[in-house]
């Protein structure tokens, strides 16, 4: 009787999603949960930093040539109101652009008030910072496109923001994936919400995994000592972003890899429409509901 008894209770275990072979990738479970829960207040807290996404207040591409900025309806590019009427102007000249400020702007670089000066974009080295007041922008670049970055340090969604909806932790959604190297990298071009453009990213090899007892497979993308991950899913759209979400992995003993759907994050353009975010590819796109890590977010 109990060796049927033993044998019935295994047939159900495994009938049952909730008994899932994953539930031993992670030795400590009591020492995750709490990674676990302080990462998530962290990421509140990047969100709400002065590079955070929740602070950015428009974004603006340069033309060749004179660019006129300020709050003023008469300038080619308008920033909110509470900005000085005529900040001066941004001169691009091919790929270079200068500033040339208004003295009564205040406009300063690195606390050093500036007058003509030209300026550095994201992909150099100490990008050039322009502040006044609460504001703070500098020059993009997106391909062959130049733009400007505007922050509001005051931005009133800073502080709507109190949390951000979830699933609940499910220990079902860390799974182990065996990773399979290409004989060499691969180029991966990845469409961005920006239409005509596109990023270009590194891919070693796959990640294979089995969930809800389907195998699936992701590409990952070269990351430091692990992987970075654009995936969409069924929830998109729905109960999530409908841009898909972000997931960063770590490297486990050379070809098994931990992911951990909690932890599938929403993109910037999911706080702010002025981000530029990649697209999920169309080999990352998953047939079945992922229904982990944070659900999209709503602004009044």
């Amino acid at each position: 009787m109990k060796l049927i008894l033993s044998y019935c209770l295994a047939i159900f275990c495994i009938a049952l999603t909730s008994c899932s072979s994953d539930s031993n990738v992670i030795s400590d479970w009591d020492t995750y949960m709490s990674e676990h829960e302080e990462w998530e207040k962290n990421r509140i807290s990047r969100l709400r930093s002065e590079n955070g996404w929740l602070n950015l207040a428009g974004l603006f591409w340069l033309r060749q040539g004179e660019n006129t900025f300020g709050s003023d309806p008469s300038n080619s590019i308008v920033f909110p109101e509470k900005f000085p009427a005529y900040g001066g102007s941004i001169i691009l000249e091919d790929s270079i652009a200068r500033l040339n400020s208004n003295p009564e702007a205040g406009i300063t670089i690195d606390d050093d008030p500036v007058g003509s000066v030209i300026l550095r974009n994201d992909h150099q080295d100490s990008t050039s910072i322009m502040e006044t007041g609460s504001f703070r922008w500098f020059v993009i670049k997106r391909g062959s496109q130049y733009g400007i970055r505007l922050r509001n340090l005051e931005h009133p969604r800073i502080k709507e923001l109190k949390n951000i909806p979830s699933y609940p932790f499910n220990k079902k959604w860390v799974v182990e994936a065996t990773f399979t190297p290409y004989d060499s990298l691969k180029t991966l071009q990845v469409p961005t919400v920006i239409p005509g453009f596109y990023e270009y990213y590194k891919v070693p090899g796959e990640l294979t995994f089995s969930i809800k007892d389907k195998e699936q497979t992701l590409l990952p993308f070269a990351s430091r000592s692990g992987y970075f991950l654009i995936v969409g899913d069924a929830t998109n759209g729905l109960e999530t972003y409908g841009a898909g979400r972000f997931l960063y992995t770590d490297m486990v003993d050379g070809d098994h890899v931990i992911l951990d759907f909690n932890k599938a994050y929403n993109p910037p353009c999911a706080f702010s429409p002025f981000a530029t975010c990649p697209l999920p590819p169309p080999e990352n796109i998953l047939d079945i509901e992922i229904e982990a890590g944070e659900k999209a977010v709503h602004f009044e």
